[in-house]
């Protein structure tokens, strides 16, 4: 996986063969088709890898027994931080997500709605309460803090001025000065 996530990112899913992965990854071909059955299974994992860290973490931080803009802005933090933690699977996420076999382009498309409606569920549960301002559509929110997140990959830099977590507070800070009533 690791061999295959930095040859995606550096190369493109689309440029980098079988052989090339095995042999970065020092294994055979046959091992390497013992864990996926095809270059395409392997590309959906990573997918898979990266949103299932997040659910995981999204599910966790909104079923706490905190205030909701606590909750929230943890949340938005968190995918911030795990997305420049992992910024090659993100890099590969958004390059190469329309390289994908049409049923697994779905399947993914269908876990990235989930974690986006949970974490538009934060925001409408905020609406309701009063404590966020209810003229914005959730969607819209949601829309809007994860198309900051989705360009990370593309201006992030880890010898930059910013950790990752300045980063991800500042963008949750962002997210929340937006939401006051």
């Amino acid at each position: 996986m690791a061999a295959a996530t930095r040859l995606f990112s550096e190369r493109g899913y689309d440029r980098t063969s079988v052989q090339e992965i095995v042999e970065a990854a020092g294994v055979t071909k046959g091992a390497l088709y013992h864990y996926f059955g095809s270059k395409d299974d392997l590309l959906h994992e990573i997918y898979g890898r990266l949103l299932r860290l997040q659910q995981d973490r999204l599910d966790a931080y909104a079923d706490e027994e905190r205030p909701v803009e606590d909750r929230l802005r943890h949340a938005a933090a968190d995918v911030v931080v795990t997305t420049i933690d992992n910024l090659d699977d993100a890099r590969i996420f958004f390059r190469s997500m329309h390289q994908l076999s049409p049923e697994k382009q779905k399947a993914v498309r269908a876990e990235r709605r989930r974690y986006h409606e949970r974490f538009r569920d934060l925001v409408a549960e905020g609406q309701r309460g009063g404590v966020f301002n209810p003229a914005t559509p959730p969607d819209l929110v949601v829309d809007y803090h994860f198309g900051s997140v989705h360009h990370l990959s593309t201006w992030y830099r880890p010898d930059g001025k910013l950790t990752p977590q300045e980063v991800a507070d500042h963008l949750a800070d962002l997210l929340l000065r937006a939401l006051r009533p």
